[in-house]
């Protein structure tokens, strides 16, 4: 199985004609994801990869029964587009954008909350469910479809590590990337739930990063609700105090968001630590091979 997006999943990308949606929407229909709609205001009735082109998400979703919204659109737009899908109703938003600002971000996730609508995102490269679903940039060809979840705040390390499981045959019943912008739609515990609750999913990758205490909240949650193996891994441990690093979020200060905190949090969370990315294939070798 997979959690979020799978072979039913009807996807609508808001900024189809820009040239970021136009390049992945390619991608994601020649994976074989059901790209079911664009939207871009003033270009409804083109066409993009044999996708058609509306004007607005309500009039993509009437049309196409879209369940699932995937947004490209300039930063400046991006809190208006994100609310234009959850008024049009659609269940599941992804937020390929950054440098979105904090305030747009907290003013949208206390409305979709109220709504019931899960926003992965932003700044992240969304999510693949392999065999199933391409929705965002992770490149398909270096993942196949297995037993392994992966959650990540880092885009690059999701890549990493997913091709370095693939390469040792290990393949992945989802890979989510949550983003590392301080106001996340979805954060570690939502798709640990959802891992935890999946019966193909058989162990976890956790990849965190310095700053904030997401990772902290992830460990405990998993000490009192997973019962998989979960191997993690935390970037940025060479990384000095008061600087940011890479993601608005990855900002230590003091002691607080350190990456020894936080694998000091796994470990008594009994989370396996990898000391290094490379490490990760091997834990995770071992757990399916101890069954």
């Amino acid at each position: 199985m997979s959690i979020y997006v799978d072979g039913q999943t009807r996807l609508l990308v808001q900024g189809i004609t820009g040239r970021e949606g136009s390049f992945h929407t390619g991608h994601m229909v020649e994976y074989g994801t059901k790209v079911v709609a664009g939207v871009t205001p003033g270009k409804g009735g083109e066409v993009v990869h044999g996708v058609p082109v509306f004007d607005t998400v309500a009039e993509a979703v009437a049309a196409t029964g879209a369940n699932c919204s995937l947004i490209y659109v300039p930063a400046r737009f991006c809190a208006d587009a994100i609310l234009e899908s959850a008024d049009a109703g659609v269940p599941l938003v992804i937020t390929i954008t950054e440098n979105v600002p904090v305030h747009d971000m907290i003013r949208v996730s206390a409305t979709l909350q109220s709504r019931g609508v899960t926003m992965i995102g932003p700044n992240c490269p969304g999510l693949i469910s392999p065999g199933s679903a391409k929705v965002g940039i992770i490149p398909g060809q270096i993942c196949m479809p297995g037993p392994v979840g992966v959650v990540s705040r880092s885009g690059t390390l999701t890549y990493e590590v997913l091709f370095a499981l693939t390469e040792r045959g290990i393949g992945q019943t989802t890979a989510v990337g949550i983003g590392g912008d301080p106001v996340q739609g979805t954060k570690f515990i939502d798709v640990l739930a959802a891992f935890e609750a999946d019966p193909q999913t058989e162990v976890i990758v956790l990849i965190g990063e310095i700053g904030g205490s997401d990772e902290e909240a992830a460990a405990e949650f998993v000490r009192a609700n997973v019962s998989k193996p979960v191997v993690g891994f935390v970037a940025g441990q060479t990384a000095p105090a008061g600087k940011q690093m890479g993601h608005a979020g990855a900002i230590i200060s003091g002691s607080s968001g350190t990456a020894e905190g936080k694998i000091e949090a796994f470990t008594a969370a009994g989370i396996q630590v990898a000391r290094h990315p490379d490490e990760i294939a091997d834990l995770v070798a071992r757990h399916l091979q101890q069954g």
